[in-house]
């Protein structure tokens, strides 16, 4: 396994991780479970841990695609500044998540409050693993490019 075959390993995770974050917390919402939404932050936590490895392991992935035909370089550029953002995003989410677990957990009387703007704030991350994915994406499938001209 080359970087770039790890990276797209480990890629999607970052992305995966806030949508499955999203759909427990709104259920811990709903039936008012304080065990389901402190699964959600747990979630949220392993996603932004996953995001290191997805970014940790991007610039392997250039090194191996930078030279392949068809592969532009300000493609890869455009994606690796689209993921440093959302890797800050992701890793703000899971530091807010921390303070929400703590939250929850001691019993805080703003916990409430804590998990609907985490939540807010999780589909905010979600936007911007659908904007890093999507550039990513771009690199190698020319198909969904806005823009065929390379």
């Amino acid at each position: 396994m080359n970087a770039a075959h790890f990276h797209l390993v480990v890629n999607h995770l970052p992305i995966i991780f806030p949508i499955v974050g999203v759909i427990i917390m709104i259920t811990g919402l709903v039936f008012k479970s304080d065990a389901v939404k402190r699964t959600a932050f747990l979630i949220f936590i392993i996603g932004s841990l996953t995001s290191i490895a997805a970014m940790t392991s991007g610039e392997g992935a250039e090194e191996v695609v930078e030279n392949s035909s068809g592969v532009a370089e300000n493609y890869i550029e455009r994606h690796e500044e689209s993921a440093e953002l959302f890797s800050i995003m992701s890793h703000i989410l899971g530091g807010i998540s921390l303070f929400g677990l703590w939250a929850g957990i001691k019993q805080k009387t703003f916990a409430n409050i804590t998990n609907v703007l985490i939540l807010v704030f999780a589909f905010v991350v979600i936007y911007f693993g659908k904007e890093t994915g999507t550039t990513g994406g771009e690199i190698r499938h020319t198909e969904i490019r806005t823009n065929n001209n390379g």
